[in-house]
This record gives structure tokens, C-alpha cells and sequence, in this order.
């Protein structure tokens, strides 16, 4: 295959030309590994790359619409052809027109501190030091071998942020206040930490995945001890470490039972119900749950319960399958019919906001709070 010949300013209209400048003063190449996988965002074919065996599909993957996974196992595997198909991704190069969004509702203006939560490659920290200057970007992260590259990346570029080895949900206090929070993990809880590290009228702009499933780019604004704010769109991200939510093999015999809702239309309702299900089902993954599609497991790592169902449900019947101490599947019906009760409310109406009684979400306005466990949809106590 002949490729044309790719550079920065191919990624110049993918992250945005607001970051044109930026875009060029770090070049993506000096952040990439010269072997990785790569997934481009046009929904084409995962494949390796090897700079040494083929440059030019090497320098296609970097400066395109791809997102690179550069670890597999949290290093504990060496990333590989095989190992990068087979093995968990733990870290990766996320495709810039993920990072132009994100990096736009950040806003940073000069002047502006910003904390990074994820490291990474390195290459955002690059690009906010381009626009910002070494001394005004901080980015946190926990694993050793993942920070000792981002930073040899970044010193390969020309730049020097303070690059520190640690749990991002902490943040970094001894650099705060900040005028912006960039995090570049998913997040299913906001850590309260975040806001308290952050001035009065700052923003917090992270990918927020309750449930470990595609979720939502939230943009939360700081005042008086508390961060509230909207969903901008579509994120997937791989989860902050801490909030994984791993889960061992189920040890009980599966139960199987006849569903009182069409399986199809729990896949279908959308991000305002999956949104609704971090409170209404709290603690609770969704696994291969794809928007659109028949299909999908929700997981509680808690008690080891799981469930799926099969068959559409549309003139015929569909089954479902349970396992654990939990009914998860009919849990998930009965969370689905409250939601159906408050009038399917879209992800366009729901916001969050995040204090120090912990992360609530809300539908309109932050005072209507969705109350847990309850079947109102209303939390009062945020009214007092």
C-alpha cells in the first residue's frame, strides 16, 4: 500500500485549528512508540505498526484520526502483535480528535495552571506547555513506567512539565490552586480532591463513564466548595486504575427466566438511561454494551453477580441469564420502567455535580437531584 505523506498539520484540522500552533511546536511522532497498535477512529481495522519495517504506515497511524495503545497488562506484558489483541489494553495514545475536544473544553487561557490527571504518552502535557508554558502544567500518574516515558517523550520534544508519579484521584496539592483540571482516564466518581484543588470559576473537563461503558465528556465548573456541570458528548476511555472495578469469574450456576421488557429496548434507550443507572443501579458495569445494539452484561463486582439476555423479545421471547445472589437482570427492568416514569429524560438534560458528600447526578436543574434507591426521581435534600 502507498501512503501520502503524513505531518503535524494533518492533525492541525483533526484536534482543531484552535490548536493548530500547538499541534506543530509538539509533533505527535515524538510521543509514539516505534511499535503499537493502532485503531483508527473511521472504525477501520486494529493493526500493527513498526516503524522500522514499514515507516510510512508507522507515520500514517500517527498523524491521523488512530488511537495507539502503547501497554497492555500495566506493563506487566510486553506489548507484542499477539499480546496487543490478546491481553487488556492498560495504556494508550488516545486519537486526537478525542484530544481536541477535550482540550477545547478545557479552555486554558494564559496564565492559566493546569493539573493533568494520566499522563499518558505525554503528548497533551506537550501540547498545554506549548500554549501555557512548562511551568504552568503539572500532570500526575500512577504508573512508574508509563511516567519515565511520558517524561523522556517530552524532554525528546523540547518540553519539561513537572511530570509526577502518583495516584491522580489525590491530584497533586502542593502545586494547587488550578485553574483548569485536564484528565484523560475514564472517571465513574469524581474525586472530591479535584475540586478542592481547584480556584473558584475553574474547570474540571473529564471523560465520565460511570459504568465503565462509553460514556460522556463532562465539563464541571468550580464555585463555593462544589463543582456542577453538563455532558458535551460521547467519550470511551480506558478507566482510572483505582476505579476499574474488577471482577472475578462467578462461581454460581447460572438462572434463566423469561424478560418482562424487550431486551432490545434497554440496549436502545441511550445514554440518559445509562447515565441514570450510575444512581439507580449503583456500582454496577456494563460490559459489550453498545448503544444500538441487542446485546450486553451488566456486572457487580460486589457480590459477584452477572446478567445478559438473549433473543430480541420482538414477536417471540427472550431470555434472560443471572447469576450470583443478585437478580441483576430484573433489576435492570425495574430501573428502566422508573426511568420510563420520569419521561426517558436524555443525557442532554441530565448534569452532575460533585461536593463533599460525594457525586450526584441530576435532571434540568442540579437541585433535582435522582435519589438513590428510590422511585421518585427527586433527591430534597439538595433543596435545604
Amino acid at each position: 500500500m502507498v501512503y501520502q505523506e503524513y505531518g503535524p498539520e494533518d492533525l492541525s484540522a483533526i484536534v482543531g485549528q484552535g490548536w493548530a500552533d500547538e499541534v506543530r511546536a509538539a509533533p505527535r511522532e515524538y510521543f509514539i512508540p516505534d511499535r503499537a497498535q493502532a485503531t483508527p477512529m473511521s472504525d477501520a481495522l486494529s493493526h500493527w505498526i513498526d516503524r522500522a519495517e514499514d515507516p510510512d504506515r508507522w507515520r500514517a497511524a500517527v498523524y491521523s484520526d488512530t488511537t495507539i495503545l502503547t501497554q497492555v497488562d500495566d506493563g506487566a506484558t510486553e506489548l507484542t502483535e499477539e499480546t496487543a489483541t490478546r491481553k487488556i489494553p492498560s495504556s494508550s495514545s488516545t486519537a486526537p480528535s478525542l484530544v481536541g475536544d477535550f482540550l477545547d473544553l478545557l479552555d486554558p487561557r494564559p496564565g492559566d495552571r493546569v493539573l493533568e490527571i494520566g499522563a499518558g504518552t505525554g503528548w497533551t502535557a506537550a501540547l498545554l506547555s506549548a500554549r501555557l508554558g512548562d511551568q504552568a502544567v503539572t500532570t500526575v500518574e500512577v504508573d512508574e513506567q508509563v511516567a519515565k516515558r511520558a517524561e523522556e517523550n517530552l524532554r525528546r520534544a523540547g518540553f519539561a512539565p513537572r511530570v509526577v508519579i502518583g495516584d491522580g484521584a489525590l491530584g497533586h496539592p502542593d502545586g494547587a490552586p488550578y485553574d483548569r483540571v485536564h484528565v484523560t482516564c475514564g472517571i465513574s466518581t469524581v474525586p472530591y480532591a479535584w475540586v478542592e484543588q481547584t480556584r473558584p470559576g475553574g474547570v474540571i473537563a473529564l471523560p465520565w463513564l460511570p459504568n465503565s461503558v462509553r460514556g460522556q465528556q463532562l465539563v464541571l465548573t468550580v464555585s463555593d466548595g462544589q463543582a456542577v456541570g453538563r455532558f458535551h458528548g460521547r467519550a470511551s476511555f480506558m478507566m482510572m486504575r483505582a476505579q476499574r472495578g474488577e471482577l472475578p469469574p462467578p462461581v454460581d450456576e447460572p438462572r434463566y427466566s423469561s424478560t418482562r421488557v424487550e431486551p432490545s429496548r434497554i440496549f436502545e434507550a441511550g445514554p440518559g438511561f445509562t447515565a441514570a443507572l450510575s444512581v439507580l443501579l449503583p456500582g454496577v458495569l456494563l460490559t459489550n454494551w453498545e448503544w444500538g445494539e441487542d446485546r450486553g452484561t451488566l456486572r457487580d463486582p460486589a457480590s459477584v453477580s452477572y446478567a445478559s439476555a438473549s433473543g430480541t423479545g420482538l414477536g417471540g421471547s427472550a431470555e434472560a441469564m443471572q447469576v450470583g445472589p443478585r437478580d441483576l437482570w430484573s433489576e435492570l427492568e425495574d430501573a428502566y420502567r422508573t426511568w420510563l416514569k420520569w419521561g426517558s429524560p436524555g443525557v442532554e438534560r441530565l448534569g452532575v455535580t460533585v461536593d463533599r458528600t460525594g457525586q450526584h447526578v441530576w435532571v434540568d436543574s442540579s437541585e433535582n437531584r435522582i435519589a438513590e434507591g428510590t422511585e421518585g426521581p427527586w433527591d430534597n435534600t439538595a433543596r435545604k
